[in-house]
């Protein structure tokens, strides 16, 4: 297997805007991010990944670019982002950039001017088709609710935007439009980034021809996902990205590839096949999702959990690499959502992050996750910030009549504002985030949970991901190491073993608030030689055949 730096390395993502603020304007910005780069180091972060700072008008909170070159005003100015990545490199880390290019926003020159005229020589940079019916072009339904395509008076057509309506969807078949994307890319890597992390990549090929989707309910808009996820010429136009940009520089790639399969994945992530190296994929974000998608709540049922996870593990060994995360922007806080964030919030966040960092595979950690941060529960709509939440109360209680208690418990479970609510630095106002009025209220538990009271205390969360991130630098086996899932059926104990050339990895964890019991398989040789790391007070034991699992404990053992 190759051994590479990006293979071996933990990456923190930023979302600047909640990150910390410098100048007391309520909105995170860059020079707020210099000051806590000792902070990251201190974790033992290799790798920033920075979320969108582009000029944006922020419509999708900063996924909306509305210039590629240029660095948004609240965050700051471009000679505050070279301080940051001089800052970033001088202290020994990597910065990667976020890379959105399925879509712009609508105020971006280039839309400005596809919108003038039907010959303008930028109409073909987007996606333009005229009415069917007195309709729209499809029944495609956006992502952010509602129909995908929005009317434009003046040429009498309409264009796509799979997201929100100020996020017209580039046109990938016009080889300029490519060229212009190449040549940013080119731009920002000879500026001395890292690498990117690829925004809803594998949506920009589109099924030619951008048919109905199936509608068996005669639903006004119906998913036309089928039609632009891993479409027909995505391998292509990566592989010419690669080629043209990527190939040339030592740098690391990420794609964002929501509904991405192992199978696809593994082309993608084949370096043979030079396209990227790794992708973010959902399948493990879902489970705990009903039928009716992510708002239909559901509890995770574990043995699902182990299914996926055994099968990206598996299934890209040796041939692609794993990204491993359980936090995003997007996500809601796992110690909320797989954990348990009130009696046992320190226990299972350590054993959640032992889980996931005992992986093979690249693991990311989100702004906050590192000290424990929880779900937010809003007493109002009012409150709430983001686009994906506000449309869909929107549609289901404002105008679909439904139960606003309801809709809210959705929230408070699955909404993306629990990751996006400032970082808790301190116990003062605002959990020194900021000194002003923070654009998105702080959670009001930072009295308790705050990074000044986890760095000072020797068993925190905090300390504990330094311990983590620490090991897999110490131990080539939990980077490349085999993998082997061992108690497949069990509900409450997701156990693993890790191999590599003679050594092994015991890896158990208790996902429950109960005491369980884990026995070895008889099957399963294991003799222990250290104790790597654990959650709770361990006396040292050298048989691992059977013992009991406190809640939500985990314990690594060191073997052969």
């Amino acid at each position: 297997m190759d051994k590479t730096w990006w293979k071996e390395s933990v990456v923190y993502q930023i979302y600047p805007r909640s990150f910390n603020d410098s100048n007391g304007d309520g909105i995170g910005d860059i020079k707020g991010i210099i000051e806590k780069l000792d902070y990251l180091k201190e974790l033992g972060i290799d790798v920033i990944w920075l979320s969108p700072v582009y000029q944006s008008p922020n419509d999708d909170n900063g996924y909306d670019i509305s210039d590629y070159q240029a660095i948004m005003d609240e965050f700051g100015t471009m000679a505050d982002w070279e301080e940051l990545l001089d800052e970033i490199h001088h202290r020994g880390m990597k910065l990667i950039m976020d890379l959105v290019v399925n879509h712009s926003s609508d105020e971006h020159a280039w839309f400005r001017e596809s919108k003038k005229s039907k010959d303008n020589p930028y109409r073909d940079y987007y996606i333009w088709r005229p009415g069917k019916n007195g309709n729209e072009p499809n029944n495609w339904q956006s992502t952010f609710s509602g129909s995908a395509w929005e009317y434009d008076e003046n040429t009498d057509e309409y264009f796509l935007h799979i997201f929100s309506k100020k996020q017209p969807d580039l046109n990938w078949e016009n080889p300029r439009l490519r060229e212009e994307v190449y040549q940013m890319m080119r731009w920002w890597l000879d500026k001395g980034i890292d690498g990117f992390r690829m925004d809803v990549i594998n949506f920009i090929s589109k099924v030619p021809g951008l048919p109905d989707a199936p509608n068996p309910n005669g639903e006004k808009y119906v998913s036309g996902t089928k039609y632009f996820k891993n479409g027909p010429r995505i391998h292509e136009f990566l592989q010419e990205m690669n080629q043209e940009v990527l190939g040339n520089y030592d740098i690391m790639t990420v794609g964002e590839m929501p509904g991405v399969d192992v199978e696809e994945a593994k082309k993608y992530t084949d370096l043979t096949r030079d396209e990227l190296q790794m992708v973010f994929q959902f399948e493990h974000m879902d489970l705990d999702s009903g039928p009716n998608g992510k708002w239909d709540l559901k509890p995770l049922d574990l043995r699902d959990l182990k299914n996926s996870i055994s099968k990206w593990q598996t299934g890209l060994h040796g041939v692609g690499w794993n990204s491993l995360y359980l936090n995003n922007h997007d996500q809601p806080r796992i110690v909320s959502r797989f954990g348990n964030d009130a009696a046992y919030r320190v226990e299972s966040a350590k054993m959640l992050g032992t889980f996931l960092h005992m992986l093979q595979g690249t693991p990311y950690v989100y702004q906050g996750e590192e000290i424990g941060m929880t779900n937010i529960k809003f007493d109002s709509i009012d409150a709430y910030k983001d686009i994906e939440i506000l449309n869909m109360y929107n549609e289901k209680v404002v105008e679909g009549n439904g139960d606003p208690n309801k809709v809210m418990e959705s929230i408070y479970v699955k909404g993306r504002d629990n990751a996006r609510t400032p970082v808790q630095w301190d116990d003062s106002e605002n959990g020194g985030f900021t000194t002003g009025e923070p654009w998105l209220q702080v959670n009001p538990n930072y009295k308790e949970i705050n990074a000044k009271q986890a760095v000072a205390d020797p068993n925190s969360i905090y300390h504990y991901y330094r311990q983590l991130i620490e090991l897999r630098k110490k131990h080539e086996i939990i980077v490349y190491g085999d993998y082997h899932l061992i108690l497949p059926d069990h509900d409450k104990i997701y156990a693993y073993m890790r191999t590599y050339e003679g050594e092994k990895l015991l890896v158990v964890t208790n996902f429950s608030e109960e005491q369980v019991e884990f026995m070895l398989p008889h099957d399963v040789s294991f003799e222990v030689k250290e104790r790597l790391i654990g959650n709770y007070d361990s006396s040292e034991m050298n048989d691992v055949t059977s013992f009991m699992l406190k809640p939500y404990e985990a314990r690594v053992y060191k073997g052969e």
